[in-house]
């Protein structure tokens, strides 16, 4: 199934492309920026220097970038979703020249990557810390946090802790992807109240194998599309990919857009909206968490501003 029709995000897509004062601040690698897809994007850095670090095909922290890029603010009517590409969008760079352990060797190949599970980058607790402060500061009313933790998984970070309630007391959502380990339990990087956390689904609504699950998923977070999902890579191609990485920024999306239409609702407002007034998770016992629905969240945007 078609995500955009999964999630019912097209509705809300149709009413609007987003709004250029909403700042989604994508954490992640740099973008190929000479991409045809995003030609009218408004994508910014934190340093301008930021924005021309793709230099080759192999850099995995490039392409990881790209595609998430691709799913948030592409042009509308090309290969990639493309969900909220009037918003703007704040890059700030923390993979840059890790090529990292997994290489794609022939990233040309669609036969051999179609679907393959996308590579998950991790970051330094601190380095993360830092930059989520920066992108606060720098306007972001969004952050995409599509990345691993490279330390402990269960270790308590307090800077990392500090950030989000500094996001938090400024009125900035963050979502962050449940990640790709397929285990059961808790994660220090979602280990807030104040994070929506994003657990993948395949194409027929059902938790996709390699992701993460665990009590915070399930009573904070979402359920999205993250199975071989379309979207921008190096060099002007695209390419499919699998994962709680891109799962994560169709919540993004979704959040940007609904702010995009509702501009005088709250953070809270939003957070409560697009985690559906927690109904469906009242109501059944299920490990799992709901699947997005942008359509639910529209309704209770419009009940309530």
């Amino acid at each position: 199934m078609d995500p955009l029709i999964q999630t019912k995000l097209q509705n809300l897509m149709n009413i609007s492309e987003g709004d250029s004062s909403i700042t989604i601040g994508l954490i992640d690698g740099p973008l190929y920026m000479d991409h045809p897809a995003f030609e009218g994007s408004i994508i910014k850095a934190i340093t301008e220097s930021q924005l021309g670090e793709c230099k080759s095909a192999d850099n995995i922290s490039c392409i990881h970038g790209t595609f998430i890029a691709g799913i948030l603010c592409a042009k509308r009517g090309l290969s990639a979703p493309a969900i909220c590409p009037g918003c703007t969008l704040l890059l700030r760079p923390i993979f840059i020249d890790k090529f990292q352990t997994k290489i794609y060797n022939d990233i040309k190949s669609k036969e051999e990557n179609q679907g393959n599970d996308i590579y998950f980058p991790s970051s330094n607790p601190e380095e993360l810390a830092k930059s989520i402060v920066e992108v606060v500061d720098k306007g972001a009313k969004i952050i995409n946090l599509s990345l691993g933790l490279s330390n402990s998984s269960l270790t308590l970070y307090t800077k990392l802790q500090d950030a989000y309630v500094y996001a938090r007391n400024k009125g900035v959502i963050i979502v962050a992807a449940a990640g790709n380990q397929g285990n059961i339990g808790g994660m220090s990087l979602i280990d807030n109240e104040w994070i929506i956390p994003v657990a993948a689904c395949n194409e027929n609504g059902q938790l996709a194998s390699l992701s993460n699950i665990g009590h915070s998923i399930t009573t904070r977070g979402l359920l999205a599309p993250g199975k071989n999902i379309n979207s921008t890579t190096f060099g002007g191609r695209y390419l499919k990919m699998s994962g709680t990485s891109i799962a994560a920024p169709f919540v993004t999306g979704a959040i940007a857009l609904l702010w995009s239409v509702f501009p005088t609702a709250t953070a809270g407002q939003i957070v409560y909206s697009i985690r559906n007034g927690y109904i469906s998770k009242n109501n059944n016992r299920s490990i799992i968490p709901q699947l997005l629905n942008v359509e639910v969240a529209y309704e209770l945007l419009k009940s309530n501003i």
